[in-house]
């Protein structure tokens, strides 16, 4: 799906009611007093306002969307709430707009399975995070191969199940990454979405310390 398409589409949504998310990544994320955190596909700004609270005020909040629509509300809400640890980020989720190691904590809410390039996706979470930081990702995956025909339909992508991978290729797109040891943390029975059976979780990882010389261990 083109960026504009997700952008118009997900603009349209700020102003809705729909529930956006697959999952509550937010309650295993436990982000601790003077963290940074980041929040991939902020969208309404929920979790990143919570977030901000958690940290305080020596902490700090990224959230990251690519809809206009959505940035514009949760500014709004941001400045509303006196909320100032925080910084709302448009960036496509492959080529993140943060610098290497800048995250103890990454969360995120059904919004990996949009992404055209997951393996870059995974490839940015590893590099943004800090030696020995973490992430909690919600998200969905299919049980089987999702038909070409739909990947590129940019309705069935908004609605979280044509962009989805399946299981072992998730798992090993976060062992591609440099992620050694990954922990499901909740993990739902298969259930029919659009032309698709799927099935969402919650998983959590970390960054290896790291041994100082560059690699991935």
């Amino acid at each position: 799906m083109e960026i504009k398409e997700i952008n118009i589409r997900y603009s349209e949504l700020a102003e809705s009611e729909c529930c956006l998310s697959c999952g509550g990544a937010i309650n295993y994320a436990e982000p601790k007093l003077g963290e940074v955190c980041v929040d991939l596909g902020s969208g309404r700004g929920t979790d990143v306002l919570r977030m901000a609270e958690s940290v305080g005020k020596t902490g700090f909040v990224y959230g990251i969307d690519i809809s206009d629509g959505m940035l514009e509300k949760v500014r709004k809400n941001a400045e509303k709430f006196e909320v100032t640890n925080v910084r709302f980020v448009k960036s496509e989720l492959e080529k993140l707009e943060l610098p290497d190691e800048t995250a103890d904590l990454i969360i995120s809410n059904c919004t990996l399975n949009h992404a055209e390039d997951k393996q870059a996706v995974w490839n940015e979470i590893y590099r943004i995070l800090k030696k020995g930081g973490r992430f909690v990702i919600s998200d969905i995956y299919a049980t089987k191969p999702i038909a070409d025909e739909y990947r590129k339909d940019s309705v069935a992508i908004a609605e979280c199940w044509a962009g989805a991978v399946t299981r072992n290729e998730y798992m090993k797109q976060l062992e591609n990454a440099g992620f050694a040891s990954v922990e499901i943390i909740e993990e739902s029975k298969p259930y029919a979405k659009g032309k698709a059976e799927v099935a969402s979780f919650t998983i959590a990882g970390k960054k290896a310390a790291g041994c100082g010389c560059g690699c991935k261990n």
